[in-house]
């Protein structure tokens, strides 16, 4: 596994001018089958003159195509004994409460200690029900999401709840249910500055940044995505927010926030030094201690596939961003 994503970039030439997207993508690069790269498509991962676009987008000989070969293989998956906060679990479904620092899934240059190797472990799985498939290729992370029935992710730094599936038909139901907008996901974040409004929306594309392919931007060639948000106290120079996501896309709260100029507290990637900028030295220490960004996944609400009962589950908030509220609170 590789700690970074491969990069190409191809120029079609007259001959596959009018093909589609997705099968010049397959007959270009060895060892990706057309299913991948369409995933790889409709994650963002390809853009067509700086844009994303559709498999079905036909190739011109003028266009420069860039691909991050972002998926992997799960052949070194291996289930593992770590013990899991379980809010709720029956014969269907699972409800956890994730930690921070816990990565949902492998990803490029991890492969042990993730969520998914916890829950792989708790459902009784065995290392040789991850071997290659009856194809040439090993298993992707994407079939591997789906076997343990991984319906959704938050980010390693993210604490909170998350819901996975025990069967096929479940991951399916869950999965229409997020698609639909069924699912209500609500959040509490910490940011900088003094937000004037109590509440508002945010209503902004993002795409992958084109500067930095690890990070993700606010941009009008992007997916659509929505964001919520309501005040919940304030600090002076701190707000703490309610906030609901329409949408998931990656890093989807914490990139909206940052681009009102609010940027979510702890969070390196987006805040641009705002947290090294604290006057106040003791909150500044305190920030630096926390070891993760101010955002927790406290609510989760969605539809029982099979009782049709609507669940509602809460989490608190983790002890340490408890502290870090005290310590604003003190001052």
């Amino acid at each position: 596994m590789s700690e970074e994503p491969s990069s190409l970039v191809l120029r079609p030439d007259s001959g596959n001018a009018g093909k589609r997207l997705d099968s010049f993508l397959s007959e270009s690069i060895a060892g990706w089958s057309r299913a991948r790269l369409q995933r790889l498509i409709d994650g963002g991962d390809v853009l067509v003159n700086g844009s994303q676009s559709r498999s079905s987008y036909k190739v011109r000989e003028s266009d420069e195509i860039e691909v991050e070969l972002t998926e992997i293989t799960a052949s070194r998956f291996e289930p593992e004994n770590i013990p899991l906060d379980i809010v709720f679990e029956d014969e269907y479904l699972l409800v956890i409460n994730k930690p921070a620092g816990m990565i949902v899934h492998p990803g490029a240059g991890v492969d042990h200690g993730t969520l998914a190797n916890a829950v792989a472990y708790h459902f009784g799985f065995r290392s040789s029900d991850f071997g290659p498939d009856d194809g040439d290729e090993q298993p992707t992370i994407d079939t591997l999401k789906s076997r343990i029935g991984l319906v959704h992710r938050l980010d390693k730094d993210t604490s909170g709840l998350i819901v996975v599936a025990k069967n096929e038909e479940i991951h399916d139901a869950l999965s229409e249910q997020f698609q639909n907008r069924e699912v209500e996901k609500s959040y509490v974040a910490l940011v900088h500055g003094d937000i004037r409004e109590n509440s508002g929306k945010i209503d902004r594309p993002i795409a992958r940044d084109r500067r930095n392919r690890l990070k993700m931007a606010v941009s009008q060639t992007g997916r659509s995505a929505l964001t919520l948000w309501r005040v919940k106290q304030r600090f002076g120079k701190f707000t703490l927010l309610d906030v609901d996501i329409k949408t998931g896309r990656t890093h989807q709260i914490r990139v909206h926030l940052a681009s009102l100029n609010h940027p979510i507290v702890g969070d390196a990637i987006y805040n641009e030094g705002r947290d090294n900028n604290v006057a106040d030295i003791p909150v500044r220490q305190a920030i630096q201690g926390l070891g993760r960004f101010f955002l927790h996944a406290q609510k989760l609400s969605f539809t029982h596939p099979k009782s049709g009962e609507r669940l509602t589950f809460t989490a608190e908030l983790a002890s340490e961003l408890n502290g870090f509220l005290y310590i604003l609170n003190a001052g």
